[in-house]
């Protein structure tokens, strides 16, 4: 759990821009959400190293939003239930699984098919909340935690500056 935190802060603090750790935190919560062994999982963990985002995010995230998934279980079933069994659907069920590749993305199972909606749903505005909350962090929290005399100390030691080295974040 404190390594799942201390890569969220180094997600936070690095050069990164806000919306490349919100695209993360974003595109993290479908794979967070919705089981693993599922075909959007694996276009999703794809468009994620296409699209160049913040990786340390990106997994952090998807580690919370797996938590956060095990409560919300019920409600994503209850939702792909509502779904599969609508009457006016069921043309629409029955089309798409004359596709052999589309069986695989398992939107037959009601777990699947309600936390991938509910996912997808909460996509763009995971996306906007997320980079306002960094971009918050960054100009509020950060500059905060910074004028601590404690933190001052730390950074002017030969830890930090061998961390630094490292972490190819600055120069000895």
């Amino acid at each position: 759990m404190l390594t799942l935190l201390a890569k969220l802060l180094k997600a936070l603090n690095s050069e990164s821009s806000p919306r490349q750790i919100a695209l993360a935190i974003a595109l993290a919560m479908i794979i967070g959400l919705t089981p693993t062994l599922s075909l959007h999982n694996v276009l999703v963990l794809l468009t994620a190293f296409v699209l160049r985002v913040n990786l340390s995010a990106f997994f952090a995230a998807i580690a919370a939003f797996s938590l956060l998934a095990l409560g919300l279980t019920s409600i994503f079933a209850s939702v792909g239930e509502s779904l599969l069994t609508n009457a006016n659907l069921a043309g629409f069920w029955q089309g798409l699984y004359q596709f052999e590749l589309l069986k695989l993305a398992h939107f037959h199972h009601t777990l699947t098919l309600g936390a991938f909606i509910c996912a997808l749903i909460s996509f763009i505005p995971m996306l906007f909340l997320s980079q306002y909350l960094v971009v918050r962090y960054r100009h509020h929290l950060k500059a905060f935690i910074e004028r601590f005399k404690i933190v001052q100390a730390l950074k002017a030691s030969k830890f930090y500056r061998l961390y630094l080295k490292i972490s190819d974040k600055g120069a000895v």
